[in-house]
């Protein structure tokens, strides 16, 4: 009996390697990354200089719940949801 446990553990082993290779170079990262984006995102305050991922630079104007109305030029402001936020410069 001792023997067909060893042989089980010997067969499951490389898939929990496997297993705890995708968690260390997937998965946790990944996590990581999405818990700087929320935290980015819900420090964006009016006045910020952001960038959208499709690459348009303005300035927070107005803060919504779910978007933001930004100005891309003097007289011209757009709204944009809330995840159309790249990156934010100041």
């Amino acid at each position: 009996m001792p023997t067909d446990l060893n042989q089980i553990l010997s067969l499951l082993f490389p898939f929990l390697i496997v297993i705890a290779v995708f968690y260390f170079l997937i998965w946790r990262p990944q996590s990581n990354e999405q818990k700087k984006r929320k935290a980015m995102l819900e420090a964006v305050k009016k006045g910020d200089e952001i960038v959208t991922v499709g690459g348009i630079h303005g300035a927070v104007v107005v803060v919504k719940k779910d978007s933001y109305i930004i100005r891309i030029g003097e007289k011209t402001e757009v709204e944009i949801d809330r995840s159309g936020i790249g990156s934010v410069r100041g």
